[in-house]
C-alpha cells in the first residue's frame, strides 16, 4: 500500500485551530484532545483508504475527487481531494454550517 502524506490547506489548518479552541473553551481540555486524536484517526483513515470519503459534496457542488469523512463523533467533515503525490485536505468544517458557501471561499 503507497501511503501518501497529507497537505493540509492553509484554511483547513485555521478551521482546525478554530475547532480546537472553541472546544478548549467550551468543553474543555479532555474533550479539546479527544477532538485531536478523533481528527488525527480519521486523517491516517485518508492517508490509508481515500477512496473511502463519501462523494455526497462533490455531486452536490460538481467538484470532482473531493471527498469527505467525519471526525469521529464529532459533527466535524474533513474534505479533501487525492492527487497523485498527497492527499489535499481542504477543510475541517461543522456539519451544520452553509458548506457550499464555505467551501467556495477563496484559498480552497
Amino acid at each position: 500500500m503507497n501511503v501518501k502524506p497529507l497537505g493540509l490547506r492553509r484554511l483547513a489548518r485555521q478551521d482546525i485551530d478554530k475547532a480546537i479552541d472553541f472546544y478548549l473553551a467550551e468543553a474543555g481540555v479532555m474533550v479539546a484532545t479527544q477532538f485531536i486524536d478523533s481528527l488525527e484517526s480519521s486523517l491516517i483513515r485518508v492517508q490509508n483508504h481515500p477512496l473511502s470519503g463519501s462523494t455526497r459534496y462533490a455531486h452536490e457542488l460538481g467538484i470532482s475527487g473531493l471527498r469527505t469523512v467525519t471526525v469521529g463523533k464529532f459533527p466535524q467533515l474533513v474534505f479533501y481531494v487525492e492527487k497523485d503525490d498527497e492527499i489535499d485536505i481542504w477543510r475541517v468544517l461543522h456539519g451544520a454550517r452553509d458548506l457550499p458557501a464555505w467551501l467556495s471561499k477563496p484559498g480552497n
